[in-house]
């Protein structure tokens, strides 16, 4: 029963905002809007006519972070979807742990009183307000009308490092690059002197990529992202490519950071049959700069740790 509340959802998803299509490496996933709004479908039955089950895969969820994104849940009999805003649950799930299979397990609980959300480990969230398109309308107009400044790669790097370092990570930009990078419009960083040491299969290759989320006492890194403002998009995906050649069992987000001009130009180049074979097309996002802008004024805004 799922295919017909999604494709009902995704049909008026395209008369209000234009056309969708599905991202790579997941049934679920939706771009909406040429980069307006993504949208992540979990389908549950109802149990006992009380409880609803969802399982949210952490590599989808990775795909919505930086991106004006909804999780939209789907049961049979409901009268309106319900829109989760990702950001607004990305720090709870960055808390938790996925289950052994990948999926964080999520429950709806219905009563007379209330609809909530129950999260692992975390508790429930009352998610009435959640109910209806006013919560994508205001998800979308703001990623449309925001004003962004002009943004230069330097400043956009800055920008990543800020967001990193107020989602608590250890933050790595190159040393060729730390003394150009311009804070004029985000918190200055401090960057990690070095990279982690379990790292020697990627060593050659890391410490070009334009900035790196590592988490904070550990090897594990969490996001790579390469700003691709006037450089070949091309060279980034050979760098993402060799590390995940490499090291194939990495868990981090890899993301191509450049202005909206450049999404086709992205697009062409991820769907080179060497990027087809190693997976990395199935992997690797692209950013736009309005996506980093309103990504740490809402990180800014939740402060240390809450974003």
């Amino acid at each position: 029963m799922a295919s017909p509340l999604k494709f009902n959802v995704l049909r008026e998803m395209e008369e209000r905002y234009g056309r969708t299509h599905k991202l790579a490496g997941s049934q679920s996933l939706y771009d909406v809007g040429d980069g307006a709004l993504r949208i992540y479908f979990r389908y549950s039955a109802v149990h006992f006519g009380t409880r609803a089950f969802f399982g949210l895969r952490a590599e989808d969820l990775r795909q919505l972070e930086g991106h004006p994104s909804v999780i939209c849940l789907l049961w049979d009999g409901q009268e309106r979807p319900l829109y989760l805003p990702f950001s607004e649950y990305e720090e709870v799930f960055h808390a938790i742990q996925p289950a052994s299979d990948g999926q964080y397990k999520v429950q709806l609980y219905f009563t007379a009183q209330a609809t909530e959300l129950y999260l692992p480990r975390s508790g429930r969230f009352n998610v009435d307000g959640y109910f209806g398109w006013h919560v994508v309308e205001e998800l979308v107009d703001s990623s449309r009308i925001q004003r962004v400044p002009s943004l230069s790669h330097s400043q956009v790097q800055a920008l990543l490092g800020a967001i990193g370092s107020l989602k608590l990570f250890d933050v790595w930009v190159p040393m060729t690059d730390r003394n150009r990078l311009d804070f004029s419009i985000g918190s200055p960083v401090s960057c990690c002197d070095e990279l982690p040491q379990g790292l020697k299969s990627v060593s050659s290759v890391l410490p070009e990529i334009d900035v790196i989320w590592i988490e904070r006492g550990s090897a594990r890194l969490r996001a790579l992202f390469e700003v691709e403002h006037s450089t070949p998009i091309y060279s980034g995906l050979l760098r993402f490519n060799d590390i995940h050649l490499v090291a194939p069992s990495l868990q981090a987000t890899f993301a191509i950071v450049a202005n909206d001009e450049r999404r086709a130009t992205f697009i062409q180049q991820l769907s080179r049959p060497t990027f087809k074979a190693s997976g990395l097309s199935d992997l690797c996002t692209f950013m736009r700069y309005e996506n980093v802008f309103s990504w740490y004024q809402r990180a800014r805004a939740a402060g240390p740790g809450l974003t």
